[in-house]
C-alpha cells in the first residue's frame, strides 16, 4: 500500500475522472517521479491499491444489501449487487472508455490486487454458505470463485472486451444456472 498521501491524491484523480499520471501526481506532491515510483512502485500498481479500496467498498456493501438470503439466493445477490455498484461508478467507467486495455490489466489480472482479492472474497463468500449448510457446491470452492469472477467480468466489462454493453442481468443468469439443481 502507497504511504496515506500518495493514494489519497491518486484516489482524488481517479475520482475526479482525472488521468492518474505520475508526472502530474508527482508535481502535485512536490516530489519527483523517482521518489514517488519509489514510493508507490508503478502506475499500474497505484491504480491497483486504488481500484481495490473502490472494490472492497463495493464488496462490503453488497453483502451488507443481499442481509437476510441464504445460498446460492445469498451469492447471487451479492454478485448481482456488487455488479450493479460497479456499473454506477462514474469514474470506473470512465477510466475503461479512456484506458480499456490498462484497466482490463489491472482490474482482471491474477498479478494484481483487484482480481485475486475478489476471488477471495467469493470464496469466503461460498465457505460461509457451506458451513451454514445452505449451499453444496458442484466443484471445488477455488475453482468455482474463479468462475463466478470471470463470468462477472466478462459481462460488466464487455465494453472494452467485446464491443458489447455490460450485462448484470445476463451475467445474474448465467451464475444462476451454475449454482443452481444442486446436487
Amino acid at each position: 500500500m502507497p504511504p496515506d498521501e500518495i493514494f489519497d491524491a491518486a484516489m482524488r484523480r481517479f475520482l475526479e475522472g482525472r488521468r492518474v499520471d505520475m508526472r502530474s501526481l508527482a508535481v502535485e506532491l512536490g516530489m519527483g517521479r523517482a521518489t514517488l515510483y519509489r514510493r508507490a512502485g508503478s502506475r499500474d500498481q497505484l491504480l491497483g491499491e486504488v481500484l481495490w479500496q473502490l472494490t472492497r467498498r463495493s464488496l462490503q456493501r453488497a453483502v451488507k444489501d443481499a442481509e437476510g438470503r441464504r445460498g446460492a439466493d445469498r451469492i447471487v445477490a451479492v454478485i448481482g449487487n456488487f455488479l450493479a455498484g460497479v456499473i454506477e461508478q462514474p469514474s470506473l467507467r470512465h477510466f475503461l472508455a479512456a484506458e480499456p486495455e490498462a484497466a482490463l490489466r489491472i482490474l482482471t489480472s491474477k498479478r494484481g490486487v483487484v482480481q485475486p482479492g475478489v476471488r477471495a472474497h467469493l470464496e469466503g463468500l461460498l465457505q460461509e454458505e457451506i458451513a451454514a449448510g445452505a449451499f453444496i457446491p458442484r466443484m471445488d470452492v477455488r475453482t468455482l470463485a474463479f468462475v463466478l469472477v470471470r463470468i462477472g467480468e466478462s459481462f460488466l466489462y464487455a465494453d472494452a472486451i467485446a464491443d458489447g454493453e455490460p450485462d448484470v442481468e445476463q451475467a445474474l443468469q448465467v451464475i444462476g444456472r451454475l449454482l443452481d439443481d444442486q446436487p
